[in-house]
């Protein structure tokens, strides 16, 4: 078997060269697409209509649906893995590497963040519109400020969804950890509302899927605010109050570290305000920020490729 941690970091690697030179597969192809498209049809039969006051019963059809959701991505992860570990090891390389970078979308998320701000660049509009590529919020009220606020978060957070979290799992489980953890995030993204969405209440029928994604991403999410403070070389002592002004137990970190080193506010109407005291972020705080994202990404690999070398030695 050549799926050893030599092999599994050699894949990492390249699976982040496949992504920043190559991008995202087709639609067709994308693995986190198609976790997106079962989620949306299983979620008509998993979400009551709004009116609807039953709790126990959406709630454990949405836990057993994730259930089995979950253990269909994570088995066809140890498959692929066990697959690749009976080839030699260039060729397993390539393929896990293959299998991985589609899990991975920090070239993605980079280039839309930076789109946005060209686009605002131009007119506010455009800049809207494009935003509306990456946050579920509405956007139409939203002004430059807002606009250019929503996009640093949407980085800061999604580095963490996108990158960081993958990353970790796949340094903890191999390849049916980072599939796991991307079909978690995907069921979030998608069941973990309170109240409607899509003509569906999806207050007790997301609760699984929200609380799950909460746990995967609980270690990934600090290390992320680490690794952006390793990248800014510095340490900042406030950013855990800051962190709890954010609802979720986890957005808070990335993004109120990335607050705390622009020096800019970050808000989201109504829901929370991050670093009240900050300026509001400019052309050159967008810059920044994918900067220090950009720096921190190979520092996750690094962290990653140590973990799988001394968890194999512990093996």
């Amino acid at each position: 078997m050549t799926d050893g941690p030599v092999v599994l970091a050699a894949a990492l690697w390249l699976a982040l060269a496949v992504d920043r030179c190559l991008g995202e597969p087709p639609a067709r192809m994308h693995p986190v697409v198609g976790m997106g498209r079962w989620l949306d049809w299983a979620g008509r039969h998993v979400a009551p209509l709004p009116g609807d006051a039953r709790r126990a019963g959406p709630f454990v059809r949405g836990a057993l649906v994730w259930l089995v959701g979950a253990f269909v991505a994570a088995g066809l992860g140890c498959l692929l893995q066990w697959a690749a570990g009976a080839l030699p090891a260039v060729l397993a390389t390539v393929a896990l590497a293959l299998c991985l970078k589609p899990l991975l979308a920090w070239r993605m998320l980079r280039d839309e963040v930076a789109a946005v701000e060209a686009a605002l660049g131009r007119s506010l509009p455009e800049g809207r519109e494009r935003l509306a590529r990456l946050v579920s919020r509405d956007v139409q009220r939203l002004d430059a400020g807002e606009v250019r606020e929503s996009a640093i978060e949407s980085l800061a957070e999604n580095l963490n969804d996108s990158v960081m979290a993958p990353l970790f799992w796949f340094a903890i489980a191999g390849l049916p950890g980072a599939a796991l953890y991307r079909f978690a995030n995907t069921a979030d993204a998608m069941w973990g509302y309170r109240g409607e969405r899509g003509g569906r209440d999806w207050t007790w029928a997301g609760t699984w899927a929200a609380r799950a994604d909460d746990a995967l991403s609980w270690l990934p999410a600090r290390l992320t605010a680490l690794l952006l403070m390793l990248a800014a070389g510095r340490w900042l002592a406030g950013l855990r109050r800051e962190a709890a002004r954010a609802p979720s137990p986890n957005g808070g970190w990335p993004m109120g570290a990335m607050a705390l080193l622009l020096g800019v506010h970050l808000r989201k109407p109504g829901v929370y305000v991050l670093h009240a005291g900050g300026r509001a972020p400019q052309a050159r705080d967008t810059q920044r920020a994918l900067l220090l994202a950009g720096r921190a990404v190979p520092m996750a690999g690094a962290l990653a490729t140590l973990a799988l070398v001394w968890l194999g030695q512990a093996r």
